[in-house]
């Protein structure tokens, strides 16, 4: 989206305050002007585009002027306010959704290598063990935790740049978070290498080699400071509208792990793979560090007579609420595992196959949130909570109709999929059906876990410390731990997974229910009333796809029959239900009766 500088103000204009932005719900943004930009005459100067396609008012120096001395400089859109347009949130997207689904194919890469060069025996049970370090920080730092209040924080620092006055409150923030993070993330970091034989004996105690599996411990927990530096670029690049870098940390970790494990292997065995985490790891915080270096160093403009607006510090508390939600959210597969070892041999391998396949859909979905979060920060910064609150019902509706058409695919096409990806060697075709059973119930949660994902990002946006996800995340871990537990002896790892389902649905209609008065105050009803037809369009699509694909014989035929069946049957009823395709559905939530006459889709 290009934007087309307005024409220079006259002199007499330069006294006055800098007006807000007008903004509308789509996104864009319109500087004050008497006419549409599109239609002002081009200005003297060309603007600088920028690399997303934006483009940015020609700044003038303090005291330039095109006559002469006394002019204040023009403030830049992308400073005012940045309000990108559809296009370029789906641009975006696309490439925050492309780089994640070649990340995660190399990590199927890397789990292959460990498999072919170590196997599956006393050697790659060690390195498990110490790769629950990079698995939970990883969840910490650089998804669900870290993120959700640093990206709000700097998205205040950005819209107070945008007004002006002195300093950087870019740089102020950096300057006063940074050296606090880095020193928590060394000292952390620190402490699991001096605790690792007791980290290990708390894991797995009856670990047959527990030297192996401390010396690949203290290699990985290098990655609590490398993954933690690199959580912070990514969330300041993101408030950015920087996407690129932040989406291809995990092409770069993943190419670490497995040329760490075919240069190193021979001399080292498994420990390679662990030294493989560390060097993932620093590649993941040199492919951003250019990117944010290039944004630190920009200036911030001066408004004169602006005065400078008291610094809000990322707190204590609001570092405490967002970990705490994203340790109770990962909790959940503690209490899986738990409750699964009480079964025979292979209940764990089950659910864990079953969860990595049929999370695929709700990942692909909340890449859009990945996407979008910093727009709801930045809306909540500048002070317009109806465009936030627009944008996170844009959200809800579309990652709903996104996630439930890969439910129903996965739901329909389970023992076809898990066939093709595992059935070979010692994965029998009994373990197939165990998989595929465990895929289906699974499914069932998949939106309530979509919509937690989209919710949560509401609370804690507006960089402000929130107890009630932690009090809801909580809940729903009680609601899967007593149902688990109650049913895991009747239905066994389906009951665990039917646990999950309603502990994960619980805690989404808690958030929902909570955000009218601690969050963005969406309108709950109409909501409700969009998910309710990709809801019944996937279970029609659901159960067609699966007659479909139980007609043939062989997989890979099953497969591509029954995911057409389910698209097509998902698309005509949810024509029928009332939303002819994503866009009226999304466009069906705001009220009718609003207009914007100031601004427009591109």
């Amino acid at each position: 989206m290009t934007v087309t500088p307005s024409q220079p103000p006259r002199a007499e204009e330069t006294t006055d305050p800098p007006q807000q932005p007008t903004t509308c719900a789509e996104g864009t943004a319109r500087l004050p002007s008497a006419q549409p930009l599109s239609a002002q005459p081009p200005p003297p100067t060309h603007p600088t585009t920028r690399a997303e396609g934006t483009a940015q008012l020609p700044q003038a120096r303090p005291g330039d002027t095109p006559d002469g001395p006394g002019l204040s400089p023009s403030p830049r859109p992308e400073d005012v306010a940045e309000h990108p347009s559809h296009r370029f949130l789906a641009r975006a997207a696309l490439v925050t959704a492309s780089l994640s689904l070649a990340g995660a194919v190399l990590g199927l890469v890397r789990d292959q290598a460990l498999a072919r060069l170590f196997g599956a025996g006393s050697d790659t049970d060690a390195f498990l063990v110490a790769w629950t370090v990079p698995e939970f920080a990883a969840t910490l730092l650089i998804e669900d935790g870290l993120a959700f209040a640093l990206v709000p924080a700097f998205s205040v620092a950005l819209a107070r740049r945008a007004r002006g006055g002195a300093g950087d409150p870019v740089r102020a923030l950096v300057a006063s978070t940074l050296p606090r993070l880095t020193f928590a993330f060394v000292a952390v970091g620190g402490l699991i290498v001096l605790a690792a034989p007791q980290v290990v004996r708390a894991l797995a105690p009856g670990l047959p080699d527990p030297d192996l599996a401390v010396d690949c411990t203290r290699l990985t927990a290098t990655c609590v400071l490398t993954f933690g530096l690199a959580g912070y670029c990514s969330a300041a690049l993101r408030a950015h509208r920087r996407f690129l870098a932040p989406a291809a940390i995990y092409v770069v970790y993943n190419t670490g792990i497995i040329t760490g494990m075919f240069v190193l292997g021979g001399r080292w065995g498994v420990r390679s793979a662990a030294m493989g985490v560390a060097v993932g790891g620093c590649l993941m915080l040199a492919v951003q560090l250019p990117s944010l270096l290039g944004q630190l160093r920009r200036k911030s403009p001066r408004v004169l007579g602006e005065r400078q607006e008291q610094e809000r510090p990322v707190g204590l508390a609001l570092i405490a609420t967002v970990l705490l939600f994203a340790l109770c959210r990962q909790s959940q597969v503690l209490v899986e595992r738990f409750l699964a070892s009480q079964l025979p041999s292979g209940a764990i391998s089950h659910l864990n196959y079953a969860q990595k396949v049929t999370q695929m859909p709700m990942v692909l979905a909340l890449m859009l949130c990945t996407v979008t979060f910093p727009v709801v920060a930045r809306a909540l910064a500048d002070g317009d909570t109806e465009r936030a609150r627009d944008r996170v019902e844009r959200d809800l509706v579309l990652t709903a109709w996104v996630v439930l058409l890969g439910a129903a695919t996965v739901a329909a096409c389970a023992p076809q999929i898990v066939e093709l990806l595992f059935q070979r060697g010692a994965f029998t075709a009994r373990d197939t059906d165990a998989t595929a059973a465990v895929m289906r119930v699974y499914a069932l949660g998949l939106l309530g876990h979509t919509l937690v994902g989209v919710l949560v990002r509401s609370y804690f946006s507006a960089a402000l410390p929130s107890w009630y996800p932690v009090g809801t995340m909580a809940l729903g871990i009680v609601a899967t731990s007593w149902l688990g537990a109650l049913t895991v002896g009747p239905w066994g790892v389906l009951g665990i997974t039917a646990a999950n389902a309603v502990g994960i649905t619980v805690t989404a209609a808690l958030l929902l229910a909570g955000m009218r008065t601690r969050s963005v105050p969406v309108r709950v009803r109409p909501v409700l009333r969009e998910l309710s037809r990709p809801l019944g369009a996937a279970l029609g699509a659901g159960v067609a796809g699966a007659f479909v694909a139980s007609r043939f014989p062989d997989p890979l035929p099953g497969l591509a029959a029954g995911g057409a069946t389910v698209t097509v049957v998902f698309v005509l009823l949810g024509r029928a239900l009332g939303a002819r395709g994503i866009a009226p559905a999304l466009r069906s939530v705001r009220p009718a009766t609003r207009r914007h006459a100031h601004g427009r889709n591109r």
